[in-house]
């Protein structure tokens, strides 16, 4: 079967340089939109520069040039948005509506993947404040998307590795904690945690597939569903070191946002979300849904253990 072509929005970002990656290696002829306002963003103009040698080509437009998007649009079956996303009503939100409109313009795109890629936002309905505007802003997306009569997959990824498997779920740090650690109540909540190549890969393996196809995809390793528990367990059998367990019970974990940045404030809702009431693992998949590992079992997904080593 002949491969989709490929265009990748926001080709340059954490996910969207994954996405471009997994798309070449997988033998999609691969387009990756360079926006005119990338000015002197050096690394991102050679991080572009880097995909074309890799055999991507480089197509030039602004979101804002509706023509020249539509235009772009064209030229792909299957776009995939990888803008990053943002904790509060933004510039994004905008761009994505253009987006959504160039492609209900273009009208030939085959499959598009609008920039999620973490919780599911339809099941986030009862999200704290003020961190459920990530949601109701993705789900606003969602609803332009049905209502062009778009065909699309949605991305439930869950947590990136990166940002919560090493620190052991600890916020305001990316690097493993020395002697202590804080436990979410009872630490025996499970989460998910995903490797951000695994996701790119898992995304891509679904853009021409029929059984995909305007259902909502949960990436769900079996072996990587872990409570914070467990992964700090991990952690020091790898590292030989016993951390001292600060256990914070819901009340006051909630409390801690108080005074902080609205970063942060965000943070803390979907950690307790995340933590507390076990929103990545407290439902079962239904009817327009599918789990990716069942999908497609050839891919080798990263165990957590595998993972964390390169930060001993």
């Amino acid at each position: 079967m002949e491969k989709s072509r490929v265009l990748v929005v926001g080709g340059t970002g954490y996910i969207g340089r994954r996405i471009v990656r997994a798309s070449l290696a997988q033998g999609h002829p691969t387009l990756v939109l360079m926006r005119p306002e990338i000015g002197l963003d050096v690394d991102k103009l050679q991080m572009l520069l880097s995909f074309k040698a890799q055999g991507a080509r480089l197509v030039e437009a602004s979101l804002d040039d509706r023509a020249a998007l539509v235009a772009a649009v064209r030229q792909a079956d299957v776009v995939v948005s990888a803008m990053s996303g943002v904790h509060f009503r933004s510039h994004n939100l905008r761009l994505q509506h253009k987006l959504v409109e160039a492609i209900k313009e273009a009208g030939n795109v085959k499959r598009f993947i609008p920039s999620e890629f973490g919780m599911d936002p339809s099941r986030m309905g009862h999200a704290l404040e003020p961190g459920r505007i990530t949601f109701d802003e993705k789900m606003e997306i969602r609803r332009a998307i049905e209502e062009a009569n778009i065909p699309r997959t949605y991305i439930s990824a869950n947590f990136f590795a990166a940002y919560s498997c090493p620190n052991l779920c600890q916020m305001r740090t990316l690097l493993p904690p020395k002697a202590k650690v804080q436990v979410y109540g009872n630490g025996n909540v499970e989460a998910i945690f995903v490797d951000e190549d695994d996701i790119a890969t898992y995304t891509i393996k679904s853009i021409d597939d029929p059984r995909t196809l305007n259902k909502t995809i949960y990436l769900r390793p079996q072996e990587n569903i872990l409570s914070q528990n467990d992964v700090i367990a991990k952690w020091e059998k790898l590292s030989g070191k016993v951390l001292e367990k600060i256990h914070v019970p819901a009340d006051e974990f909630l409390a801690s946002m108080k005074d902080t940045d609205l970063a942060n404030q965000v943070g803390v809702t979907h950690y307790y979300h995340i933590f507390y009431e076990g929103c990545l693992t407290n439902f079962e998949i239904g009817e327009n849904e599918a789990e990716a590992t069942l999908l497609y079992p050839e891919v080798q997904y990263t165990r957590m253990d595998d993972y964390m080593k390169i930060y001993l």
